[in-house]
């Protein structure tokens, strides 16, 4: 029977977990078990104690799992900064975003506007307080579409059937869901980039093959991969 690394991921990793999975299955003879969804949510499932081998959260999360003796510090690696933009259906035509008064516009423009949990995932906070800073959170709440996380929020915008949808969630999630095309990044008054980091668990019961799996994501060998999804590298 196979062993099992049970992954605990924000969203944002999810097409880079899954994109390297047949590789690392085949190479170590193990399965992959994951959960994907926004980092508030899945810190909330880790400290429920669900199986947890792998996790991958904001860099400032795992730093506060380290402090707590939670993951091992010495296995944590980044795998690169993720901004946050706008994304439209694969053939729409894309709206200029690039001023704030041009995303004000190009939202209130608008018929639907998809996005990530508001209240716990990275981007759906951000981008709950880019609509207030607008001035226009209440001009657009009835349109707004939140999902439990970003990959979800754009599986939804690719099959919208409305006339002008729009979305917001980091490049990962777009980049990585056939049926939508990034846009642009957030104007850089509302820039959000984030670093995502992986670690092994206090709690696996087989460290080496869990930090063979955090090798396969943050490695040299995924660069390119990375790179494709939306992570850009951290100078060191």
């Amino acid at each position: 029977m196979n062993a099992t690394v049970h992954l605990l991921s924000a969203g944002a990793a999810q097409g880079l977990a899954r994109a390297i999975e047949p590789g690392f299955t085949a190479e170590a003879g193990a399965v992959l078990q994951a959960r994907f969804g926004a980092v508030g949510k899945m810190r909330e499932l880790f400290e429920s104690d669900e199986p947890c081998d792998v996790i991958v959260l904001t860099a400032a999360m795992i730093a506060a799992l380290a402090a707590a003796g939670a993951v091992r510090g010495e296995t944590r690696a980044s795998l690169g900064r993720v901004r946050t933009g706008i994304a439209v259906r694969a053939g729409d035509p894309a709206p200029d975003v690039t001023t704030p008064d041009k995303l004000r516009t190009a939202l209130l423009a608008a018929d639907a506007i998809y996005l990530p949990d508001p209240e716990r995932s990275t981007a759906g906070i951000h981008f709950a307080k880019v609509l207030r800073e607008l001035t226009i959170a209440s001009r657009t709440r009835a349109r707004l579409h939140p999902f439990p996380n970003g990959a979800a929020a754009m599986r939804a915008l690719a099959a919208a059937t409305s006339l002008r949808p729009i979305g917001c969630t980091q490049h990962t999630e777009i980049l990585y869901t056939p049926g939508v095309r990034l846009v642009a990044a957030l104007p850089q008054q509302f820039e959000l980039a984030t670093e995502y980091q992986a670690a092994v668990t206090t709690r696996t019961s087989d460290v080496e093959l869990a930090q063979r799996f955090v090798a396969a994501l943050a490695g040299p060998d995924a660069g390119k991969l990375r790179a494709a999804g939306g992570f850009e590298e951290i100078a060191a």
